[in-house]
């Protein structure tokens, strides 16, 4: 029932129903899991500057789901949202940078992503600043 509703709303633009029907898709949720669908909608909201659907499209660009991985297109996706403050977001860009994902590896630039999740609370930003100290 959510699925048919949230598609009737996106299908007239709605940003917010474009983002949660990608989410229905991606988890399989009320409908088949398909990668595909996920990212169309993922990616109409995102354009319209949803912060949760441009994360979840770094999400997956990031581990190939419906698309080949590719780190440079997450990290792309996961900048957008991070800037609008989204803390997962942020999060995860702090972790491209940890690693060298898509961008040259920076533990500065890691760190201040990492800062930016954690004061708004987000756990596993917390734990990485502390890992971070060690380094």
């Amino acid at each position: 029932e959510a699925v048919k509703w949230y598609r009737k709303a996106a299908e007239q633009g709605n940003v917010g129903a474009q983002s949660n029907l990608g989410w229905m898709y991606s988890k399989g949720y009320g409908v088949t899991q398909n990668y595909a669908e996920a990212l169309k909608w993922y990616r109409k909201a995102a354009e319209q500057g949803s912060a949760s659907a441009q994360n979840n499209l770094g999400s997956m660009y990031q581990n190939g789901r419906g698309v080949t991985q590719d780190y440079a297109e997450a990290v792309k996706w996961y900048r957008k949202a991070a800037e609008q403050g989204y803390a997962i977001a942020q999060y995860y860009l702090g972790t491209m940078y940890y690693y060298g994902h898509g961008v040259q590896k920076n533990l500065s630039t890691a760190k201040y992503w990492y800062e930016k999740a954690a004061a708004q609370g987000h756990e596993k930003a917390i734990k990485q600043l502390k890992a971070l100290k060690g380094n």
